[in-house]
């Protein structure tokens, strides 16, 4: 059993428990859910692979076996999937009941293009969308201290407000549908280029017999700290890449990124470089570690 909060459960307008349909339970939305659960939502899970299924379960998490056995009659449905065409399977797809005038938000991180079809095809059903994209990766999501950037109408936003702050110690409303996607994709250009600068900058200290620990805490302490440096301190000093965030899905990030800066004629010149080092991360088959595994593509090319 999970345990109780000290506050009280969320509650719906007319009173009554927020019921809340959430599909995706991976490396993020499986704490996501069981937060949810903590918090005293009544939350139906459901998740395509049975071993995800039962290792959910064991973590405290209401799982289903199929989506029909989410609720007929959700206030939330919430997504957190790996990329823009499973959200569309799921979302707009799939027998997947999404209530009468329902709330859908989508945590996943997806193409803003892909998004704002998504909540227009379901806008025209009736249905209020908000893509709310997160940044925190996997313990952010343990100890629900995510960062949420939601895109979508500002009244949505505030309905869904008792349910995001189940997850999250910082939620802001950055504009209309899509615009939760666009400052994620701006997020993921950001860690990935302080990920490899991190990176560059250990392999120069290492090269020069500097010791690693000492260094790495006084550069924190100043204008190069950084959560990623505070965060990836031990997976750098230890090159112990165990994903919190894996490669594969970073560099999915970048496309997304580099995509949405084609759109609007947008030049990402040192992030064209990071991407193209993710994806040799990815690609020399790298792709399952953690992000921070951009230290192994530096020391390759540094010859350590």
């Amino acid at each position: 059993m999970l345990p109780a909060r000290a506050n009280q459960p969320n509650r719906g307008k007319a009173g009554r428990m927020h019921k809340v349909s959430f599909v995706g339970l991976g490396v993020m939305g499986r704490p996501m859910a069981a937060n949810l659960a903590r918090a005293g939502f009544d939350v139906r899970a459901y998740t395509r692979t049975p071993a995800s299924r039962d290792r959910a379960r064991q973590e405290g998490v209401p799982v289903v076996n199929s989506l029909g056995e989410l609720h007929t009659d959700p206030d939330v449905v919430l997504t957190m999937l790996p990329d823009g065409p499973d959200v569309r399977a799921v979302l707009l797809d799939a027998d997947l009941p999404l209530g009468e005038g329902g709330l859908v938000i989508d945590m996943s991180t997806i193409d803003p293009a892909v998004s704002r079809e998504i909540a227009e095809e379901l806008g025209a059903l009736g249905h209020r969308v908000l893509d709310a994209p997160v940044s925190g990766g996997e313990q952010g999501a343990i100890d629900a201290a995510l960062s949420i950037m939601v895109g979508g109408d500002e009244a949505d936003h505030e309905a869904a407000l008792p349910v995001l702050q189940a997850l999250g110690s910082t939620v802001v409303r950055v504009g209309e549908a899509g615009s939760g996607q666009v400052v994620k994709a701006a997020n993921q250009l950001i860690v990935a280029g302080n990920l490899q600068l991190i990176a560059e900058a250990l392999v120069f200290l290492e090269a020069h017999q500097v010791d690693l620990g000492p260094a790495v805490d006084v550069l924190g302490g100043g204008l190069a700290g950084s959560t990623a440096l505070t965060r990836k301190r031990d997976a750098f000093l230890n090159q112990d890449y165990t994903p919190g965030f894996r490669a594969t899905l970073h560099d999915k990030d970048l496309r997304i990124a580099h995509a949405a800066a084609d759109d609007v004629g947008v030049v990402l010149p040192v992030g064209g470089v990071v991407r193209q080092l993710m994806r040799s991360l990815v690609a020399t088959g790298d792709g399952g570690l953690d992000h921070s595994a951009l230290h192994r593509v530096v020391r390759r090319l540094s010859g350590r």
